[in-house]
């Protein structure tokens, strides 16, 4: 059964950390409190997160994601960690699995700002897609598993004046939302400027 919004235009997001050793409690998850730390300073919208924390288990992760959409009725589900080209990385694989359209813009981005760092970023598989339901939809999108590399992947690097190097990738996510039926989502432009064309912004009362 879905999860109530306790507001009309409340965001649903589903948070998943995929890492074996976090989910047996060998150390502790950092993915997680990552991104809800951004997510906290970049809404300013209502919102509301469901989090999973699961072992590098293809089925596993496939579950997960298929119940945060179709049973919470998240609108946007991230997962944080196993995109790499290791054995056990499998999270793009379990998430394609679910997928009903894939959105290949969004792996492409995280790859050029993560190669204004290292050259091994193109070792990165990470994807996005959108699950459809007959009622409903989302955005699920893989993200890396290191704190640093989440908040530049999200919001994109800037230079010292805060000119925008390279874009993140958030910036796409609050009119992906709208165009898939989900809550509108307003940002904090000094964290995240969401981007939506003059005729989807609504008039701010």
């Amino acid at each position: 059964m879905k999860t109530k919004r306790t507001e009309p235009d409340e965001l649903l997001i589903g948070l998943v950390s995929v890492s074996d050793r976090a989910s047996a409690g060998v150390y502790q998850d950092q993915g997680i409190p990552a991104l809800e730390e951004w997510f906290t300073r970049a809404l300013k919208s209502p919102w509301r997160m469901e989090t999973r924390l699961i072992p590098d288990e293809r089925e596993a992760i496939s579950q997960a994601l298929v119940e945060l959409v179709d049973q919470v009725g998240c609108d946007l589900v991230v997962t944080t960690g196993g995109t790499g080209p290791a054995r056990r990385d499998v999270t793009p694989e379990a998430t394609l699995a679910v997928a009903t359209r894939e959105m290949p813009g969004f792996g492409e981005q995280m790859r050029q700002i993560s190669l204004q760092f290292v050259p091994t970023a193109i070792l990165s598989r990470q994807v996005a897609v959108i699950r459809e339901t007959p009622d409903h939809a989302a955005l699920i999108m893989n993200l890396p598993g290191q704190p640093k590399s989440i908040r530049e992947t999200l919001e994109g690097l800037k230079d010292a004046d805060g000119n925008t190097i390279v874009g993140g990738i958030f910036a796409a996510v609050p009119y992906c939302i709208d165009l898939i039926g989900g809550p509108y989502i307003e940002t904090d432009e000094t964290v995240c400027k969401a981007f939506r064309p003059k005729s989807a912004i609504r008039n701010k009362t």
